[in-house]
């Protein structure tokens, strides 16, 4: 069955860095689309970033982001090792929240890692 796997979080300072993984299994990882959500307390989940899956005619596929992301974050995917990336830069206490990820079409969500931006 599908099954996604998110690791990568953890407690960083403002400022920081860190990179998110997710591991997909249970289905063709290339020929689907991949996001990153993330849900902070008392909060809606909201999309952070998506990745299309690789076509002839853009064989890196295309990337979006939420406009609160935007220079900051950076996704990708390892077709290799069937993971998609998230690599959280200049992160800030506003981007605390679990983050998830998902391949929309399919609808399973993982169990999502914890990011904390604080001081």
């Amino acid at each position: 069955q599908v099954q996604l796997v998110e690791s990568g979080g953890g407690l960083v300072q403002p400022g920081g860095s860190l990179r998110l993984s997710c591991a997909a299994s249970g289905f063709t990882f290339s020929s689907y689309d991949m996001r990153w959500y993330r849900q902070a307390p008392g909060k809606e989940r909201e999309l952070v970033a998506g990745i299309t899956r690789a076509l002839i005619t853009n064989p890196g596929g295309s990337t979006y982001y939420a406009d609160s992301v935007k220079g900051r974050f950076t996704i990708s995917r390892d077709y290799a090792k069937s993971t998609v990336n998230l690599q959280m830069n200049s992160l800030k206490p506003e981007d605390t929240a679990v983050y998830y990820c998902i391949a929309p079409t399919l609808g399973s969500w993982g169990q999502g890692t914890q990011v904390t931006v604080s001081s």
